[in-house]
């Protein structure tokens, strides 16, 4: 059975995931406003892959014969800003989870929970690599400054990228 404190949190997280999914969907649907296919095609992959590491937490509960309780998932506040301004926002949210999921560690290591230990350690090294590309993406934003041209390279290298979530 799952200890109650970290059975409460995990939920929490659950909720957090989803909430970041719904996050990346409103970023996907501004990026397309602004006509910028392949990062609205790569926030809309991520949205998918965040709502996928929802349920992989909801099917860990449910696996240690825990109680699912969805919370609610806010409205995103992204308004409709430069990629910049839009995947920044994302990698600063990753930076949040990647906190959130050390927390849970913690909380898993507190109460002696082996199994959800394990899990996690499969969350803690995906933070690592969603801050990465995340971060690499703002970066070549970045670079290619007020270079339209080189915006639309990085836009067409996005598309093409095979979305394959986690």
């Amino acid at each position: 059975m799952i200890n109650p404190r970290l059975q409460k949190a995990l939920n929490e997280q659950v909720v957090n995931e989803l909430s970041a999914s719904y996050s990346y969907l409103s970023i996907s649907a501004a990026l397309s406003q602004l006509n910028l296919n392949g990062f609205a095609k790569w926030m809309r992959d991520h949205s998918e892959e965040e709502r996928m590491h929802a349920m992989k937490l909801f099917d860990f509960i449910l696996d240690r014969g825990g109680q699912i309780e969805l919370g609610i998932i806010q409205a995103p506040e992204h308004k409709l800003g430069s990629a910049r301004e839009l995947v920044s926002a994302a990698l600063e949210h990753e930076k949040a989870v990647t906190g959130e999921i050390n927390s849970l560690y913690q909380l898993a290591l507190d109460t002696n929970d082996y199994p959800a230990q394990v899990m996690l350690q499969w969350f803690i090294a995906e933070q690592v690599e969603e801050e990465k590309v995340t971060g690499d993406i703002v970066h070549q934003i970045e670079m290619a400054g007020d270079n339209t041209s080189a915006l639309l390279l990085l836009d067409a290298k996005l598309e093409n990228q095979s979305g394959s979530p986690n």
